[in-house]
Protein backbone atom coordinates (compact mmCIF):
# COMPACT_ATOMS: atom_id res chain seq x y z
CA UNK A 1 0.00 0.00 0.00
CA UNK A 2 1.17 3.63 -0.80
CA UNK A 3 2.07 5.95 1.65
CA UNK A 4 -0.09 9.06 1.75
CA UNK A 5 0.83 12.28 0.21
CA UNK A 6 -0.22 15.68 0.32
CA UNK A 7 0.19 18.24 -2.71
CA UNK A 8 -0.55 21.51 -3.98
CA UNK A 9 -0.24 21.90 -7.49
CA UNK A 10 -0.17 25.26 -9.84
CA UNK A 11 -1.53 24.85 -12.85
CA UNK A 12 -0.79 26.84 -15.65
CA UNK A 13 -1.72 27.91 -19.33
CA UNK A 14 -5.43 28.22 -21.20
CA UNK A 15 -7.40 26.27 -17.98
CA UNK A 16 -9.64 28.29 -17.26
CA UNK A 17 -13.58 28.45 -18.94
CA UNK A 18 -12.85 25.65 -19.97
CA UNK A 19 -14.22 22.99 -17.14
CA UNK A 20 -10.71 22.20 -15.61
CA UNK A 21 -11.93 22.63 -12.26
CA UNK A 22 -14.96 19.98 -12.90
CA UNK A 23 -12.40 17.66 -14.18
CA UNK A 24 -9.77 17.77 -11.50
CA UNK A 25 -12.74 17.26 -9.36
CA UNK A 26 -13.37 14.31 -11.37
CA UNK A 27 -10.35 12.51 -11.62
CA UNK A 28 -9.54 13.07 -7.93
CA UNK A 29 -12.37 11.39 -6.71
CA UNK A 30 -12.33 9.01 -9.11
CA UNK A 31 -8.95 8.13 -7.91
CA UNK A 32 -10.55 8.52 -4.21
CA UNK A 33 -7.99 11.44 -3.26
CA UNK A 34 -9.30 14.41 -0.96
CA UNK A 35 -8.87 17.92 -1.31
CA UNK A 36 -9.98 21.36 -3.04
CA UNK A 37 -9.50 23.05 -6.46
CA UNK A 38 -9.95 26.45 -7.52
CA UNK A 39 -9.56 29.61 -9.93
CA UNK A 40 -6.77 32.24 -9.36
CA UNK A 41 -7.15 35.42 -10.14
CA UNK A 42 -3.48 35.24 -12.40
CA UNK A 43 -5.63 32.48 -14.52
CA UNK A 44 -3.88 29.45 -13.30
CA UNK A 45 -5.79 26.70 -11.40
CA UNK A 46 -4.53 25.55 -7.83
CA UNK A 47 -5.78 22.41 -6.59
CA UNK A 48 -4.96 20.25 -3.42
CA UNK A 49 -4.38 16.66 -3.41
CA UNK A 50 -4.39 14.04 -0.71
CA UNK A 51 -3.87 10.67 -0.49
CA UNK A 52 -2.07 7.20 -1.20
CA UNK A 53 1.38 8.50 -2.97
CA UNK A 54 0.87 6.71 -6.03
CA UNK A 55 -2.68 8.33 -6.80
CA UNK A 56 -1.35 11.68 -6.22
CA UNK A 57 1.15 11.28 -8.69
CA UNK A 58 -1.31 9.80 -11.04
CA UNK A 59 -3.69 12.50 -10.64
CA UNK A 60 -0.97 15.49 -11.13
CA UNK A 61 0.05 13.31 -14.54
CA UNK A 62 -3.29 13.05 -15.41
CA UNK A 63 -3.76 16.85 -15.50
CA UNK A 64 -1.61 17.33 -18.75
CA UNK A 65 -3.93 15.76 -20.62
CA UNK A 66 -7.17 18.12 -19.10
CA UNK A 67 -9.15 20.44 -21.09
CA UNK A 68 -7.31 23.64 -22.70
CA UNK A 69 -3.86 23.78 -22.98
CA UNK A 70 -1.46 23.11 -19.44
CA UNK A 71 1.67 24.57 -20.26
CA UNK A 72 3.13 23.73 -16.67
CA UNK A 73 2.30 22.36 -13.56
CA UNK A 74 4.40 23.12 -10.18
CA UNK A 75 4.03 21.04 -7.11
CA UNK A 76 4.93 21.65 -3.70
CA UNK A 77 4.12 19.96 -0.35
CA UNK A 78 1.02 21.00 1.36
CA UNK A 79 0.23 22.08 4.45
CA UNK A 80 -0.87 20.31 7.76
CA UNK A 81 -3.99 23.33 7.71
CA UNK A 82 -4.55 23.38 3.86
CA UNK A 83 -7.73 20.16 3.57
CA UNK A 84 -9.82 22.18 6.25
CA UNK A 85 -10.36 24.68 3.24
CA UNK A 86 -12.62 21.98 1.95
CA UNK A 87 -16.67 22.29 2.48
CA UNK A 88 -18.26 20.06 5.43
CA UNK A 89 -19.29 16.96 4.54
CA UNK A 90 -17.07 16.73 0.86
CA UNK A 91 -13.98 14.87 -0.08
CA UNK A 92 -13.02 17.40 -2.41
CA UNK A 93 -14.37 20.89 -2.65
CA UNK A 94 -15.00 23.15 -5.86
CA UNK A 95 -13.77 26.55 -4.00
CA UNK A 96 -14.51 30.21 -5.07
CA UNK A 97 -11.63 32.48 -7.06
CA UNK A 98 -9.04 33.11 -5.25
Amino acid sequence: MSERDARRVAIRGWVQGVGFRAFVEHLALKRGLEGWVRNRRDGSVEALLVGPADAVAAAIEDCLQGPGRVEAIKQVPAAADDLGRRYPGELFSVLPTA
